[in-house]
C-alpha cells in the first residue's frame, strides 16, 4: 500500500503541471507571426518519443506485475526495458530540444517557445528523475531484495511513471497535436 504523503507529492506534481499548461495555454499563441508547430516540430521523431514512452509504461507494468509474484528475473527485465526506453525518449526529446536551439532564437515566437520549453523541459526533468529513481530501486533490491518496504517504492515508482505517461500524453496532444494542427 502506498502511503497518504506519496499520493499528496503526486497530486501537487500534477497541479504543478496543470498550472504550467495554463501558461502555456496563454503564452502558446503568443508567437506574433512567428513559426508554427508544423515548421518547428519533427512529427515522426515525436510520435517515436511518444511510443517509446507508451511502451515504458507497460514495461513498468511488467514490472509491477514481476514485483507482486517476486519474479526477480522478471523484474529486473521488465525494469532494463523500462530504463532503456524512458533514456531512448529523454535522447530524442534532447535532439529535439538542440535542434531547435540550433536554428536560433526565434524573436517572434519567444514568449510561445518558453511556454514550450518550460512544459516539456519540466516533464524531461521528471523522466530524468524517474530513471535515477528506477536505477536506485534496482540496486536496493539487488541488495536487500524483496522487503516491504522496497515493494512500497518500487510501488510508488510505477504510479510516478503512469502519472508522466499521462502527463506526457496530455503534452503530446496539446503541444504537438494542437500545435501542427493550429
Amino acid at each position: 500500500m502506498v502511503g497518504y504523503g506519496f499520493w499528496i507529492f503526486l497530486l501537487s506534481d500534477i497541479v504543478m503541471f496543470a498550472a504550467i499548461f495554463a501558461a502555456y495555454a496563454v503564452l502558446a499563441h503568443a508567437s506574433a507571426g512567428g513559426p508554427s508547430g508544423l515548421q518547428l516540430f519533427n512529427q515522426r521523431s515525436v510520435a517515436i518519443e511518444t511510443g517509446c514512452l507508451l511502451a515504458s509504461s507497460y514495461t513498468c507494468g511488467l514490472m509491477s506485475l514481476a514485483i507482486g509474484s517476486r519474479r526477480y528475473a522478471a523484474t529486473y527485465w521488465a525494469a532494463l526495458l523500462t530504463f532503456v526506453l524512458g533514456a531512448a525518449f529523454l535522447a530524442l526529446e534532447l535532439r529535439e530540444f538542440a535542434g531547435m536551439i540550433a536554428v536560433g532564437p526565434v524573436r517572434n515566437a519567444a514568449l510561445s517557445l518558453s511556454a514550450f520549453f518550460m512544459l516539456v523541459g519540466c516533464h524531461g526533468l521528471h523522466v530524468t528523475a524517474g530513471l535515477v529513481w528506477l536505477a536506485v530501486m534496482m540496486a536496493q533490491v539487488a541488495i536487500k531484495g524483496f522487503r516491504a518496504t522496497v515493494e512500497r517504492r518500487l510501488l510508488c515508482f510505477s504510479l510516478f511513471w503512469h502519472a508522466l505517461d499521462i502527463v506526457w500524453v496530455w503534452l503530446f496532444t496539446v503541444v504537438y497535436l494542437m500545435g501542427v494542427l493550429s
